[in-house]
């Protein structure tokens, strides 16, 4: 597989970097290099070649076709601790439904090209992604994002309406601006030194408490490890730079602002025991118990949204397609169903 270009590393103090050392030391398992050589996906993964502001890249993607086609094509876009291989779940249901499946991994994901000087926004990355698509022929999709995925997807289908038929958001983010509610915001350099100071037991508490609602099972920790092993790899300079670029795209472009102006019919499906909001841990305790109240922004982003439908999971965190895989997958081929179809003329 082809390497990005040596990659530049940003001059950090030597205080960060020594509180970085002892987490990664302490650290064991699998490494991974800077585009995740090393890791299986569950398909085979193709790349998709582009110059973006002014470098050679590549997309990673993977585009399976169902035994038996609906003629419909179904968009998968990670969040930031996923990848395109923990959609494993939703490719298998929504190719046993008959859709297409095209999954990508973003630009400074997983692996695809993680650039030296990249200026990340969330319209770049879906001009990205709709190029992806169009140069593999799918003209018109059901673009399905979580978290992180769920703002792009919102971003993508503001731009790009006529080639967006429908839209399912998966505990998206973005959904409350966190420093208009006095979330501290951090610089890249703070956010790089965070992201150099990982460790699969850091990565692993986190998901348990946010992402699975305080259970565990052992199907969760190949994911673990996935993120883990980046940090472990010759890479995880590389790899650490261009989450902390990206941790500052997501803080700073909330989508909450423009959500009357989506009219894709759009699918909420959302696990209400999330309580996700980036860097509140260093929010003031009030500011804390403010932001991340998913049944909330559920219902708000139900009421500024023009022709949606909200699905909730009680019991559910932010990740309820892994955590209880046959009810998200029954609830969102439902709720896809029931959701207006794209006027036929198109």
């Amino acid at each position: 597989m082809r390497l990005s270009r040596q990659f530049l590393l940003p001059l950090l103090g030597t205080a960060a970097i020594a509180a970085a050392a002892p987490a990664l030391a302490a650290d064991e398992g699998p490494a991974y290099g800077p585009e995740l050589q090393g890791f299986d996906y569950p398909a085979p993964v193709r790349q998709y070649d582009f110059t973006s502001q002014g470098e050679a890249m590549h997309m990673a993607y993977m585009d399976i076709r169902p035994a038996h086609p609906n003629g419909r094509t179904a968009v998968l876009l990670h969040g930031k601790n996923f990848c395109a291989a923990t959609w494993e779940g939703s490719i298998k249901a929504l190719g046993a439904a008959g859709y297409r499946v095209v999954a990508p991994d973003q630009i400074g994901f997983c692996k695809s090209s993680k650039p030296a000087r990249y200026q990340y926004t969330f319209q770049q990355l879906a001009r990205n992604t709709h190029a992806l698509l169009e140069s593999i022929g799918v003209k018109e999709a059901v673009v399905i994002g979580h978290s992180t995925g769920g703002m792009l997807a919102i971003r993508y289908a503001l731009m790009y309406p006529q080639q967006t038929a429908q839209l399912a958001l998966v505990n998206p983010i973005g959904l409350e601006d966190w420093k208009a509610k006095g979330v501290p915001s951090l610089s890249v350099d703070q956010w790089y030194a965070r992201e150099l100071a990982t460790s699969a037991d850091k990565i692993r508490s986190y998901e348990q408490a946010t992402y699975y609602s305080g259970t565990w099972r052992q199907d969760y920790e190949p994911w673990v490890q996935m993120l883990a092993g980046l940090n472990r790899g010759p890479g995880k300079q590389q790899v650490a730079w261009n989450s902390a670029l990206i941790y500052d795209m997501i803080f700073t472009q909330p989508v909450v602002y423009e959500l009357g102006a989506l009219k894709t019919p759009t699918l909420l499906l959302i696990g209400d025991k999330d309580t996700t909001a980036i860097a509140k841990d260093v929010a003031p305790p009030d500011v804390r118990a403010r932001v991340g109240n998913y049944p909330e922004l559920a219902r708000q982003t139900l009421a500024a949204l023009p022709n949606a439908k909200l699905v909730e999971f009680p019991e559910m965190g932010h990740a309820p397609q892994m955590q209880d895989p046959q009810a998200f997958h029954k609830a969102l081929l439902d709720g896809l169903a029931a959701l207006p179809a794209p006027p036929a003329n198109r």
